[in-house]
């Protein structure tokens, strides 16, 4: 009798007729369900959210049940066929009825369609039991006089709010996502406030991007404590603590309690701040997996949920569009419907420039992506890439204080903190060219010195080192092609003449390199030889009668002699981009 589950002392000790008695099931809502799940994936998707295997009666549809899932979180097809082949590697297809069995369930099936409808029964059916079971065991403990009046109480409270909590959505759910025209109306979504540190609003999703050694799960660790905890983040005002789960599949405890002493954080301290570290959750971009996180959910109350890092958390490759899709489908739509905001931490990919690595539609269904970039010496940039709402700062200059007691980091010692600019390169749309260290702070700090923009990189380093610049070779490089592929609307505005004027080239062609040389003009690691004029050619003046009055003559190009472009010349060049 493998395929009945057995009567316990619960069932027999109900009252009269106790033997008689059948506890709450519909069988044959139980093999519709699997029915609809062995014909069609979509079916598999719907019963997710509506039961969980251990609501079948039957122990052998449980274990079938699961063998589903189990296929399905792998990509692979789950039909009578595959479950079949999977049962009997594990042996255990005699035990559920064999292979003729899976063929049956999926002709009893009415219509796949209304699997969600089956699995509200099944899981209405086995509520009950456990209602009854709970009852039971009650009785059973206050007959045998065990244990304190208060301590039975407060067990059966327990007992009662787990077996009616319940994750299951029946066909009323589905008119929940129609609008109330008035109440929709009459909503203020402008007043709504960003969560502390004005990355972000309530019930938003977003994405921090950044490569393996910026430090997000420090930064977005910090963040999320201080929110937990209803402190200040960012510059930010306080706020009222916010409910967070953590969910970590990347870093070990001893770092955990490391990061989270160096912030100041400890017993006593942690607010709302509930950490998981490696929950042994189900892939996300599956059924089973959303499900198990939104019972996480649930179950910690939670309003914001950290995903570290997210890619530990799927079963699909990386570059497939549809394992993303699954995942907003299975996790990320559920989180969404209740309003309970998500952060998704990810590594940059093999070009830090196309953003987060893998299939691009990882960015398709998030409200904002962040990337965060070291800049060097503790600077930090945040700067927001892709936005749906465009509501709150676009980037953040930051630093990163910790000090350090021999190996270990000083409690309370470590902190983000905004950057407070001289004032110099605060006109810049993205902030950047205040920070440090960053590619925007470079060419912003050349334009200012006026640096000639077609100088080279050889030349544009050692003018950074004269003018106490440090940034990274790499960067300077970058900021040498932002400026010489810069377009007459890209320049800066008028400049006095440069503070790094230097003997220009022969005019006309340029000459031929000759041994040892590495640019024109430059022998042996000195430039300006061989250039008799020392000066750039300039219009007659007008004044004190030195030249005759013969009109605006039409500037040329110091190297190649052709008319130069009017706006360029105004603004105080005298070759053309890109001449050599």
């Amino acid at each position: 009798m493998e395929n009945v589950r057995h009567l316990t002392p619960r069932d027999t000790d109900a009252g009269d007729g106790g033997l008689e008695r059948v506890p709450p099931q519909d069988l044959d809502a139980e093999q519709s369900v699997l029915g609809a799940m062995l014909l069609a994936a979509q079916a598999i998707t719907d019963t997710a959210t509506a039961m969980d295997p251990a609501d079948h009666y039957r122990p052998a549809h449980e274990t079938i049940h699961r063998t589903i899932l189990d296929l399905y979180a792998k990509g692979e097809p789950a039909d009578p066929i595959t479950v079949a082949d999977a049962l009997t590697k594990r042996g255990e297809i005699a035990r559920v009825g064999g292979s003729s069995y899976l063929f049956q369930l999926v002709n009893a099936v009415p219509t796949a369609a209304n699997a969600e409808y089956y699995a509200d029964i099944v899981h209405s059916k086995a509520r009950l039991r456990r209602l009854i079971e709970t009852v039971t065991r009650i009785a059973a403990r206050g007959y045998a006089g065990d244990g304190d009046v208060d301590e039975i109480l407060d067990q059966a409270r327990a007992d009662f709010e787990a077996a009616t909590t319940t994750t299951a959505r029946g066909p009323g759910h589905l008119a929940e996502s129609l609008l109330n025209w008035d109440d929709f109306f009459n909503t203020d979504f402008g007043s709504v406030q960003l969560l502390v540190g004005r990355l972000m609003g309530p019930g938003e999703q977003i994405a921090i991007v950044g490569d393996g050694k910026a430090g997000k799960s420090l930064f977005t660790l910090e963040w999320l404590w201080r929110m937990a905890a209803g402190r200040a983040f960012l510059g930010d005002r306080p706020a009222d603590p916010v409910p967070v789960l953590y969910v970590d599949g990347e870093n070990g405890r001893d770092k955990i309690q490391e990061r989270l002493f160096s912030y100041g954080a400890g017993p006593g301290r942690m607010g709302l701040l509930t950490y998981a570290s490696f929950p042994p959750i189900r892939p996300l971009d599956t059924p089973g997996g959303g499900a198990d996180l939104m019972a996480m959910v649930r179950a910690t109350g939670a309003r914001v949920v950290c995903l570290d890092t997210v890619s530990r958390f799927i079963s699909g490759e990386e570059n497939s569009a549809d394992t993303w899709l699954s995942l907003y489908r299975c996790t990320l739509l559920p989180l969404k419907r209740e309003g309970i905001a998500s952060i998704r931490l990810d590594h940059f990919g093999k070009d830090k420039d196309r953003g987060a690595r893998g299939n691009s539609a990882k960015t398709q269904d998030v409200d904002h992506v962040w990337e965060l970039s070291a800049q060097g010496g503790g600077m930090l940039s945040l700067r927001r890439t892709h936005t749906r709402t465009g509501v709150g700062p676009g980037s953040f200059a930051m630093r990163r204080e910790a000090r350090q007691d021999g190996d270990n980091w000083i409690p309370g010692a470590t902190r983000h903190v905004l950057y407070e600019p001289d004032g110099f390169g605060m006109d810049d749309p993205s902030g950047m060219a205040a920070v440090p260290g960053t590619v925007e702070y470079i060419v912003a700090h050349l334009d200012k010195h006026t640096v000639p923009e077609e100088w080279g990189s050889p030349r544009v380093i050692k003018a950074c080192a004269e003018l106490g610049i440090q940034a990274r070779k790499s960067k300077i490089e970058e900021a040498v092609r932002i400026r010489k592929n810069r377009t007459p609307g890209d320049l800066p505005p008028h400049l006095p003449p440069s503070t790094f004027n230097q003997p220009p080239p022969n005019p006309g062609d340029p000459p031929p390199l000759s041994a040892g040389q590495t640019s024109p003009g430059e022998v042996g690691g000195r430039s300006g030889g061989g250039s008799p004029q020392g000066t750039s050619p300039r219009p007659p003046s007008k004044e004190g009668g030195g030249a005759e009055d013969r009109g605006t003559p039409t500037p040329l190009c110091l190297l190649c002699r052709t008319p130069l472009d009017p706006t360029r010349h105004a603004a105080g060049y005298d070759t053309h981009h890109p001449c050599p």
